[in-house]
C-alpha cells in the first residue's frame, strides 16, 4: 500500500491531466441522461480533476478463482478538482461550482488471467455496495444564489446518486478489456430473475396538501434507469392501485427494490410522502408473498431525521429465478427496452431516460412484449418492449475511443476506449421536493 500510494502521487499530475477531457467526454452524456424533469440541461462549464492525489488505506485479496484474482481496495480521496456545471432549469440558468468533495468507498477490482503477456485479459472496476460509497461535496452558486432554482440541490445529488447506482455499485460494473477478441463474458453481469410486484394499496399517508388531500402515487425500481410508475389517485391518503410491475433481478443477494410514494401537483414539482426499500433476498422464490411495508423518510438510515409515522405501503411480491433460455431473451429485452427509452427521449415524450414510465403492464414469458404501456404523460405503447414492466437488466456501455455510450449489448458495461468514473450523493432520482406542503 505504501509503495503504491508514492507512486500514484507522483503519477497523479499526468493522470488528472490525461482524465480531465476523458472523463468530461464520458460523463457529460450520462448527465443528460440521468438528469431530472426538472433540468432541461446539464453540462459541465469547467473541469479538472486537480492534483491532490487519492489515497489507498488498504487491500485484501477477498475471493481467488482460477483464472482471476479479486481485490478489494480501500480508497479515499480528498480532492481540489475545479468542476462547475451549467445548470439549465426551467425558471433559472445558473453556473454551480462543487467544492470540498471528499470520497470514501471500496473499489473491487476483478482481474481476468491469460497465458499471455501482460497476463491480464480484463479488469473489472466497481463500488461495494457494502460499506456505502460515500460521496461528499458542497454546492455554490457562481455569481447568484440556490435559491434561484428551487431544489435544485437535491436535483443534482439525485443525478449523481442515479448515475453511480445504476452503473458502479457492485453488482453493476466496468468491464475493460485490455487485449484484441477478449472474452470477457464470465466477467459481464447477467439478469438472475423476475420479481413481479403487485402495488396493492397504501394507508394512512401524510396529506401535504393546504386544500384537499394528496394525489398519491409510486415510483419503484431495481435501477435508477428502469423506473416505473403506477396510476395517480386523486385526493385520497388511502389509494387503492392494484397494479403488477416485472422488475428484472441480476443480483438477489445484493439488490433491492426502492419504492417512493409521491403526492402529484399541478403547479409545483410533486412531494415525496415517504420511500420504502425490499432487499430481493428476503423473498422465498416461486412463492407468492403478502408483503407491508412501512414508509420511511428515506431509505437511508443515517440521513433520517423525522421519524414521523408516513403511512404503509402494501404490495404482493413473487420471484422466479430465470432458467438460462430466459436469461439470454431478458439480455435482448434490455437492450430493446434502453433503445426505445432513447427513442422517446428524442421524440420528446420524456424529458430523460430517467423518467418513470407509468400503467400497468405485464412481460411476455420472461422478456419484452409490452401491450398497453403508457408513459408518464399518458402516451400509450403497444409492444414496444418497454413499460410498466422495464425493470430491466443493466444499460450496456460500449466506449469508441474515449467516450462512453449506451450500447446496452452486455449486462455490465464494457468499455473499450478510456474509462472515465462518476461520484455520488443523495437520495432518490424523480426530482420532487420531499416534505413540503403544496398548494
Amino acid at each position: 500500500v505504501k509503495w503504491l500510494n508514492k507512486h500514484l502521487s507522483k503519477l497523479w499530475p499526468f493522470v488528472s491531466q490525461a482524465a480531465t477531457a476523458v472523463v468530461k467526454e464520458s460523463v457529460e452524456p450520462l448527465l443528460d441522461d440521468y438528469r431530472p424533469p426538472g433540468i432541461k440541461s446539464l453540462k459541465f462549464n469547467k473541469f479538472s480533476l486537480g492534483n491532490v492525489s487519492p489515497k489507498i488505506e488498504g487491500i485484501r485479496i477477498q475471493n481467488l478463482q482460477p483464472g482471476q484474482i479479486i481485490m478489494d481496495i480501500d480508497f479515499r480521496w480528498g480532492g481540489d478538482p475545479s468542476i462547475i456545471l451549467a445548470v439549465d432549469a426551467r425558471v433559472a440558468s445558473l453556473p454551480i461550482q462543487l467544492k470540498d468533495l471528499q470520497v470514501f468507498t471500496v473499489v473491487r477490482v476483478v482481474f481476468q488471467l491469460s497465458e499471455e503477456i501482460p497476463c491480464i485479459s480484463a479488469v473489472v472496476v466497481a463500488l461495494l455496495a457494502e460499506p456505502e460509497p460515500k460521496i461528499q461535496y458542497t454546492l455554490k452558486a457562481v455569481g447568484g444564489s440556490l435559491t434561484a432554482i428551487p431544489g435544485l440541490s437535491d436535483m443534482i445529488d439525485d443525478t449523481v446518486n442515479s448515475i453511480v447506482n445504476d452503473m458502479l455499485q457492485w453488482p453493476h460494473r466496468l468491464v475493460v478489456p485490455l487485449g484484441v477478441n477478449v472474452d470477457t463474458s464470465e466477467l459481464e453481469l447477467k439478469p438472475e430473475g423476475k420479481l413481479s410486484v403487485t402495488v396493492v394499496k397504501a394507508t394512512s399517508l401524510k396529506n401535504k396538501e393546504l386544500i384537499g388531500k394528496s394525489d398519491p402515487y409510486v415510483t419503484l425500481y431495481v435501477r435508477p434507469m428502469f423506473k416505473v410508475k403506477t396510476k395517480v389517485i386523486d385526493d385520497n391518503l388511502n389509494p387503492e392501485w392494484n397494479e403488477t410491475f416485472e422488475l428484472i433481478v441480476e443480483d438477489k443477494e445484493t439488490q433491492s427494490v426502492i419504492f417512493e410514494v409521491y403526492d402529484e401537483d399541478n403547479l409545483q414539482q410533486d412531494k415525496r410522502l415517504g420511500v420504502a426499500k425490499l432487499a430481493v433476498n428476503n423473498i422465498v422464490p416461486e412463492t407468492p408473498s403478502e408483503i407491508t411495508l412501512k414508509l420511511m423518510q428515506s431509505v437511508d438510515s443515517l440521513k433520517i431525521k423525522d421519524y414521523r409515522d408516513r403511512g404503509s405501503l402494501h404490495l404482493k411480491v413473487m420471484y422466479h429465478p430465470f432458467t438460462k433460455e430466459e436469461q439470454l431473451e431478458a439480455l435482448e429485452s434490455e437492450k430493446k427496452a434502453i433503445e426505445e427509452r432513447k427513442r422517446l427521449k428524442e421524440a420528446g415524450v420524456i424529458g430523460s431516460t430517467m423518467d418513470a414510465l407509468g400503467g400497468a403492464a405485464s412481460l411476455v414469458g420472461s422478456g419484452v412484449g409490452f401491450v398497453g404501456t403508457g408513459v408518464a404523460g399518458g402516451v400509450g405503447l403497444v409492444g414496444s418492449g418497454l413499460g410498466a414492466g422495464a425493470g430491466l437488466v443493466g444499460s450496456g456501455i460500449g466506449a469508441v475511443g474515449s467516450g462512453l455510450g449506451k450500447a446496452g449489448k452486455f449486462m455490465g458495461r464494457t468499455v473499450t476506449g478510456h474509462l472515465g468514473m462518476s461520484r455520488k450523493s443523495g437520495s432518490s432520482s424523480t426530482v420532487p421536493q420531499p416534505d413540503q406542503p403544496s398548494a
